[in-house]
């Protein structure tokens, strides 16, 4: 019974669908005549619109150095964690930089510079910059290459807005960079300030017992290990006064901050077990650790002061590091972003299209011209009843 049933579906479907094409032939003149009038219409009016020019403007970021360099770079090199992250730059992220194409001082500054309130027959600048924003593509590819693309009736102002934009962001960034760079410098200069006299206090501590205590001499192990342990003591310090700097530009969710905080966290580990013992990974390296629980009584002042020594030259060696480093950083005049490509003027217009919207109208038309036949196929016997009534 189901094969019957197909057998008798399938002539139905080819009774529909030749009916379908009768009713298509029967108004082909109303189906082409609305195709064809509709595609003449959109087709004067397509050509009859001003016509619109697009020039785009390129500009790359720098993964590294730039214009405030690598801060803090010494501890990647005399930790002894190197297989730990590098320190971070300053160098600015695209996100960044997009921030900056896309802000109202950008804008402001392009509306004044090609007087965009008159051109765009507006009466308040905020009208201009919303114009000028409808007619500004900003976006990023994956390989970090920026595009600025700018829509203007003249083909030669549409180049000159994109430029600009490249040019202003460029200047922003290095004013920030820069001004970033030189607090950057204030601070740790101040901090190395700080622990040049607490140095100064540790080392006068140290002299005044060693003066009054000469029989008291620590063991050779006991001295590497008190040594060894200062110096990481100094690094965590170090590494945590980059962790302030780096509040001044980036959140505690940046990759970089993570990675540092995860640094510091390993060498804090290291410092616990060279000072209280480890265990099992302790006993693998006795001949290096000693815990500080173990040094005699009467050592244990000499070791303290010693140790407090030996942190602070670490940290301070590190500091004045450091300060050369930002030093340099906030007088490096390297461009922070790089222009890859200048705008030229378009020779072609980017709009109107009247190819492309010609072809749509004159399939739109088609589709409407076949949804009107078949109205008034349906319609029509109905209007006849009506009539002979």
């Amino acid at each position: 019974m189901n094969d019957d049933q197909t057998h008798a579906q399938a002539p139905e479907d080819d009774v529909s669908l030749i009916h379908y094409a009768v009713v298509i032939w029967r108004r082909r003149w109303l189906v082409l005549g609305m195709a064809v009038l509709i595609s003449l219409t959109t087709f004067v009016v397509t050509i009859s619109q001003p016509k619109v020019y697009d020039s785009t403007a390129s500009l790359v970021i720098p993964k590294e150095g730039g214009r405030t360099g690598n801060l803090l770079g010494s501890l990647a090199v005399t930790s002894s964690l190197l297989q730990m992250p590098g320190l971070p730059s300053l160098t600015p992220n695209h996100d960044l930089v997009m921030n900056v194409l896309k802000s109202r001082t950008i804008a402001e500054a392009v509306v004044a510079r090609f007087k965009l309130q008159e051109r765009y027959r507006v009466q308040y600048p905020s009208d201009a910059i919303k114009v000028l924003r409808r007619a500004t593509n900003i976006e990023a590819t994956k390989t970090g290459v920026i595009f600025v693309t700018v829509e203007d009736l003249n083909p030669d102002t549409a180049a000159a807005i994109a430029n600009f934009y490249v040019e202003q962001a460029d200047r922003l960034v290095s004013r920030f960079s820069t001004s970033e760079a030189g607090r950057q410098y204030s601070f740790v200069t101040q901090q190395l300030a700080k622990a040049k006299v607490i140095l100064q206090t540790a080392e006068d501590a140290l002299r005044r017992f060693q003066e009054g205590n000469r029989a008291i001499v620590l063991q050779e192990q006991t001295r590497g290990a008190i040594e060894a342990a200062a110096r990481l003591k100094g690094e965590i310090m170090a590494a945590e006064v980059q962790l302030q700097v780096m509040k001044g530009f980036a959140t505690e969710a940046n990759p970089e901050v993570l990675a540092l905080r995860r640094r510091v966290e390993e060498m804090q580990r290291q410092l616990a077990q060279m000072e209280y013992g480890g265990g099992a990974s302790r006993a693998n390296n006795r001949d290096f650790t000693v815990p500080f629980s173990r040094v005699p009584e009467i050592g244990l002042e000499l070791a303290r002061l010693m140790r407090d020594v030996k942190i602070q030259e670490t940290l301070v060696g590190l500091l004045a590091q450091q300060v050369e480093q930002t030093k340099i950083s906030a007088a490096d005049d390297t461009p922070v972003v790089q222009i890859l490509d200048q705008a030229v003027p378009a020779v072609r217009p980017s709009k109107p299209r009247p190819g492309r919207n010609t072809l749509i109208a004159a399939t739109v038309g088609l589709l409407l011209g076949v949804f009107v036949a078949f109205l008034i196929e349906n319609i029509r016997p109905r209007l006849d009843e009506m009539r002979n009534a």
